[in-house]
């Protein structure tokens, strides 16, 4: 029943992502890139399911930045959020948490995967991220 749960919720994330984007008329943001970056990479960003390898981040989850300036923020054992993400330059991007404004540096940005240097109130803080593959299913979460 497990496994049939995390499915369900896999899916209705992507189903959920791909209507916001289907759905919306607002213009693209601007998008991030590595420093140095191409527009091949500037379009890396966007449109793809980023899951987290950082071992402090709750279980699976992930950031998926639309094109239109909606960020979906998901993981196996906490409800979804959508929230509005620009980019302030090529190396820059910001969305709100709540009511912090997370400041984000891309360190790294390739086809799979992504390094973010995190400006948090608690200090400096880097989170990585690789391209999720499909299909993909939560892992078990710890008994």
């Amino acid at each position: 029943m497990r496994t049939a749960t995390r499915l369900a919720c896999a899916s209705i994330a992507a189903a959920l992502a791909a209507l916001v984007a289907a759905c919306t008329d607002a213009p693209a943001p601007p998008v991030a890139r590595a420093a140095g970056g191409t527009a091949a990479a500037a379009s890396a960003l966007t449109n793809r399911v980023w899951i987290r390898t950082s071992p402090d981040s709750p279980l699976g989850s992930m950031l998926i930045f639309l094109s239109d300036g909606t960020l979906l923020q998901d993981s196996c054992g906490e409800t979804y959020r959508l929230s509005r993400w620009r980019a302030d330059d090529p190396d820059t991007i910001r969305w709100q948490e709540d009511t912090a404004e997370i400041r984000a540096t891309v360190v790294k940005l390739t086809e799979a995967d992504l390094t973010l240097r995190l400006d948090l109130v608690s200090g400096v803080g880097t989170a990585t991220y690789v391209a999720a593959t499909v299909p993909y299913v939560c892992p078990d979460l710890p008994r």
